[in-house]
């Protein structure tokens, strides 16, 4: 799939206020500073369109980019931010969780995770949520090229011997990195085919 087209249509904090229409939306979320606004930019090839920030857990909004005029990339708040305080975390808890039990439009949420790291509890736990919740995702594990030689293999491996132990079936997973575009062509292949899919039924 090409990208011929990307535009920032709305921000807002109010499921309600998202954009009309039927058009199938891809959402993106994951632990504050885990590449995410990197990760939208990349795919779309604009440098600026989602905003990176130096500072994590600045994101408290649902943020819509229309693509080649007939699908949308979601751009979520990071959960799991510290620094943001009980309320601040719940305000942005509560605007995930109605964005993604109550929009029809949401077909598919990719869950970034940090290749660097070992399994973290809050990631288990909201993919666990998402389960019992029926919501279809999938895992992006990004900033694979911060790792070397066998070092990435072993820590996607690992995670995914901890998913097993709550899963029986894996979802969909995809490695990436913004630096060097890996993981690109895979992953709007996969959205490319879902449309297709979408575009048969109607």
């Amino acid at each position: 799939m090409e990208i011929n087209s990307a535009e920032f249509v709305i921000s807002n904090t109010d499921v309600k206020k998202c954009p009309a229409g039927q058009l199938p939306e891809y959402a993106f979320i994951g632990r504050s500073n885990v590449g995410k606004s990197s990760l939208i930019n990349m795919l779309t090839g604009r440098t600026k369109l989602a905003m990176t920030s130096s500072t994590p857990g600045k994101t408290m909004l649902i943020n819509h980019f229309l693509i080649n005029n007939n699908w949308y990339i979601v751009d979520l708040p990071g959960y799991g931010y510290a620094k943001r305080g009980h309320k601040g975390q719940e305000q942005i808890r509560t605007v995930i969780e109605d964005y993604i039990l109550e929009r029809e439009q949401m077909t598919n949420l990719f869950v970034l995770i940090d290749s660097r790291l070992e399994p973290q509890k809050i990631d288990l736990e909201f993919m666990e949520w998402l389960g019992e919740n029926g919501i279809p995702f999938s895992i992006v594990f990004t900033k694979a090229d911060k790792l070397k030689g066998g070092k990435l293999m072993n820590n996607i491996n690992s995670y995914l011997r901890e998913l097993r132990k709550q899963w029986d079936e894996l979802p969909p997973y995809f490695i990436s990195s913004s630096e060097s575009r890996l993981g690109k062509k895979e992953l709007l292949e996969y959205i490319e085919s879902i449309n297709k899919t979408i575009n048969q039924k109607s």
